[in-house]
């Protein structure tokens, strides 16, 4: 009798689990499409259901985001810079890799107001977004990677970036502007990819 309660106690555990990784994905996709649309209060209110319901959920395949990176600039994106902040301190502590939240809480801390450490932060989100693009077309040109940056101007927009920040004369209203174009710009890449992807 043990055993039953034991193996029907399991199965709703399993199917709870799954259950949430479904909303949490559907609140995701939801909250992408609201950011990509400017809607950003509603993209934050999902991202935060997301994050409520599981904080741990991974989003993308080639492009892997946290649910703490996607609250994190929905905060940034509504003005909620200190809050911003602490999200996107907290993603990058658990996925050092993610560099679209490197590049918003560069941004963020740039709107905080400290310069030096948004100046290190921007710079290298939009490094590692160049790399991993630059290598997603080098090493899979013939498979997946044809569908990422196709034009490369994503690419050479950073790399204009890149090169002003090298040089050491900060044009600070262009950086930002071009650093939230990123943010958006990959975001549409993605769906872009998925697109490209479902057509061939």
């Amino acid at each position: 009798m043990k055993v039953i309660y034991f193996l029907a106690g399991l199965s709703l555990s399993v199917l709870l689990s799954a259950c949430a990784v479904v909303n949490t994905a559907g609140d995701i996709a939801q909250g992408r499409q609201a950011m990509l649309e400017g809607n950003y209060q509603l993209a934050l209110d999902y991202f935060w259901a997301g994050d409520q319901t599981d904080p741990h959920y991974m989003y993308g395949a080639e492009l892997r985001e946290g649910v703490l990176s996607f609250l994190g600039r929905a905060q940034y994106l509504t003005g909620n810079y200190a809050q911003a902040r602490q999200t996107l301190q907290k993603d990058l502590s658990i996925h050092r890799s993610d560099n679209v939240a490197r590049l918003y809480l560069g941004l963020t801390l740039y709107r905080l107001g400290d310069q030096k450490a948004a100046l290190m932060n921007i710079q290298r989100g939009m490094s590692g977004i160049y790399n991993w693009l630059d290598y997603l077309n080098n090493n899979f040109r013939f498979e997946f990677g044809q569908f990422w940056d196709e034009e490369g101007t994503i690419r050479a927009g950073i790399k204009s970036d890149l090169n002003m920040i090298s040089s050491g004369k900060i044009d600070w209203p262009r950086l930002i502007a071009d650093g939230e174009s990123l943010g958006i710009g990959i975001e549409q890449e993605e769906d872009d990819f998925r697109v490209q992807s479902l057509k061939s």
